[in-house]
């Protein structure tokens, strides 16, 4: 986000589409949660989402990562808290697993692509043709009110993405673990080295820092993006 400094208005909207994100997909997993008759204790997010009463609310400490803010200020997007594969319960089947990681990641990409309409509606002779993720996140300079509907949008879109790539801390790992029916050797070596001694998290990192005229990271949200946002051009 800081490479939007040039263009306050992009830079101020790409820190709302980090919240923003950040409130959507905690609420996506705890309503997952709830609606699949899980508990939240069970899950490391706190006492009682299994009831009713419970607020689906979304909390500093349980869903903001540090380091996942750090990348969206340094590599154009970042993620939220971890979820540990090992918090989801496989006792209701692997699909209400499966279903917790991918409620926040689905919300945010479904929300960008209902702003992304909203955009295409409102400015039908946009550059979405022309433009991709990465020019965007970098700080595109339009009109104010399309500046800032354009950088929410695909702030989102992209931290969605990002949250789909398999590797922890992002939610793509627990999809990918809980989606087979015996994991495999290789995914517990990826549980012991990326997760709990955090190698995937200095992975992100460095794909921020690493130089290709902007970050390695911007590189892969770009690829990762370009169809959702051509879509609409």
């Amino acid at each position: 986000m800081l490479f939007a400094l040039g263009t306050p208005v992009a830079f101020c909207a790409l820190v709302v589409s980090f919240l923003l994100a950040l409130v959507l997909r905690a609420v996506a997993i705890r309503l997952a949660v709830r609606t699949l008759g899980l508990t939240e204790r069970s899950l490391g997010l706190g006492p009682g989402m299994g009831e009713r009463r419970a607020s689906i609310a979304p909390r500093l400490r349980e869903d903001v990562d540090p380091f996942g803010a750090v990348a969206a200020a340094i590599g154009g997007m970042g993620w939220g808290k971890m979820l540990p594969v090992d918090e989801v319960p496989r006792h209701g089947g692997r699909g209400k697993a499966v279903a917790v990681f991918l409620a926040g990641p689905l919300t945010c990409i479904v929300a960008s692509q209902i702003l992304m309409l909203a955009y295409r509606l409102l400015y039908p002779e946009n550059i979405l043709a022309l433009i991709g993720p990465a020019d965007v996140l970098l700080g595109i300079n339009l009109p104010f009110a399309e500046q800032v509907l354009l950088s929410i949008a695909v702030g989102l879109l992209c931290f969605g993405l990002l949250a789909l790539i398999p590797i922890p801390p992002l939610d793509g790992f627990g999809i990918l673990y809980h989606a087979q029916r015996a994991p495999a050797q290789s995914m517990q070596w990826m549980r012991l080295w990326f997760e709990d001694k955090n190698i995937g998290v200095l992975i992100l990192l460095i794909c921020c820092l690493f130089p290709f005229g902007y970050p390695f990271l911007l590189w892969i949200l770009n690829a990762l993006g370009l169809l959702f946002v051509r879509i609409w051009g």
